[in-house]
Order: C-alpha cells, then structure tokens, then sequence
C-alpha cells in the first residue's frame, strides 16, 4: 500500500474516533445579553429574560422522516447525521448535493443566508467556506467527492442507494434559527399623588419592531 494511501486511512480511522467519542451532536445556542456580552451554550435557556437568543442549525440535522428507511441507513443516520451547508447560487454546492444524492445519503441542508449564518457555520466548521458537510461532529470544509466518499464509507453509509423510491430531502433551512425571549414588564408602583400621570413605559423590542420604535 502507498504512503499516501495508509495516511488517507489513517485521517478516515482518527476522524471516525473523534466521531465516536463526539456522539450526536448537542445543540448549542448563542446568546446576546442586554448589555452586548455573548455567550455560547449547549444547554437550552430559559424563555426568560431580555437576551436574544439564536439556536445554532446543526442541533435538527437529522431528517424526521427516517422511519421507513431501511435498517442499513437507519443506523448509520441516527450515529452521523448528515448536515450539507450551502449558499444561494453556487455551482459547488449544486454538485455536492447532487453528489449526495447520487450515492443515496440521508441529509439535511442549511443554507446560508445572512451574517449571523455565517457566523454560526463558522463556529460549526472551522471556516465560512461552502459547501460544507458535517458527519456527526464531524466538519468537511470544501466539496470533496473523494474525501466525503472515504469518510461516509468509514461512517457505515452504503456506497450505493438504498433509499425507497420517491425520498426527498427536507427543504433547506437557515443556520441559525431565532427565537428572542423579552422580559415580562413589570407593573408599575402605586402613584403617591391622586393625580399623578404615570411616565409611559420606555418602548420593549418585539419581533416585528426590534428597534423599539414608538409609533
């Protein structure tokens, strides 16, 4: 065996160690407190307080519908999702795509579309180059039929379709999904005089009016 070859096995054997002892991937959630610090998480938090908060897209990488997928796609799906990350307009990405539904892979694709998406592909990855793969934890920067084949064949995927006829895969969503959490306001205190006007509460950032614009 070549050189190269034993090197080539050699990175496919430590990626699917650094796969196995990742696991599936756990969600992680960026959040943006009210005074600009950022914080990074796994764990999910809680629907109070005045942050934003953005969920991170490889967390729902696994297609739902996997039910009546063979047993032989089932198990490699549910240790390594597969996640395709592409852009709008890019010739690449088409062939990866096309490349993995040739071979018949189970995938989900996140499509990056604004500068929080980047971010998070990034954080993901390593880069905001595109396409990228994921497989399980782990990231493939750049479209590779060579490099992916090698590293979907040591993940257990089959190298020819087995997918039932007529298997679509879910439509593209962005990275990062947002959900913003605001803070209850809190009811005024009692006035102490009778005919006092109250100060009208400062403007809270909704979704539709993030700025907090009164009208």
């Amino acid at each position: 065996m070549h050189r190269a070859a034993r090197l080539r096995l050699l990175a496919v054997a430590l990626g699917l160690a650094a796969l196995a002892l990742a696991g599936p991937a756990a969600a992680q959630y960026k959040i943006v407190n009210p005074d600009g610090s950022v914080t990074y998480t796994d764990r999910a938090p809680s629907a109070a307080g005045n942050a934003r908060v953005t969920q991170l897209g490889r967390s729902a990488a696994t297609p739902a519908a996997d039910a009546a997928l063979p047993a032989g796609l089932r198990q490699p799906m549910q240790r390594y999702p597969v996640t395709l990350y592409t852009a709008p307009d890019c010739t690449p990405c088409d062939n990866a795509r096309q490349y993995l539904q040739r071979r018949g892979i189970p995938y989900s694709e996140r499509r990056v579309g604004t500068d929080d998406d980047a971010q998070a592909l990034e954080r993901l990855v390593g880069g905001r180059t595109v396409p990228a793969l994921t497989i399980g934890a782990q990231p493939l920067r750049g479209y590779s039929e060579s490099d992916w084949g090698a590293y979907l064949d040591a993940a257990g995927y089959p190298r020819e379709s087995r997918l039932p006829a007529g298997w679509r895969a879910p439509a593209p969503a962005p990275v990062v999904a947002e959900r913003v959490a605001l803070q209850p306001v809190a009811a005024a205190p009692p006035s102490a005089a009778p005919d006092a006007v109250p100060e009208p509460a400062a403007p809270q950032a909704t979704p539709d009016n993030p700025a907090g614009v009164r009208f």
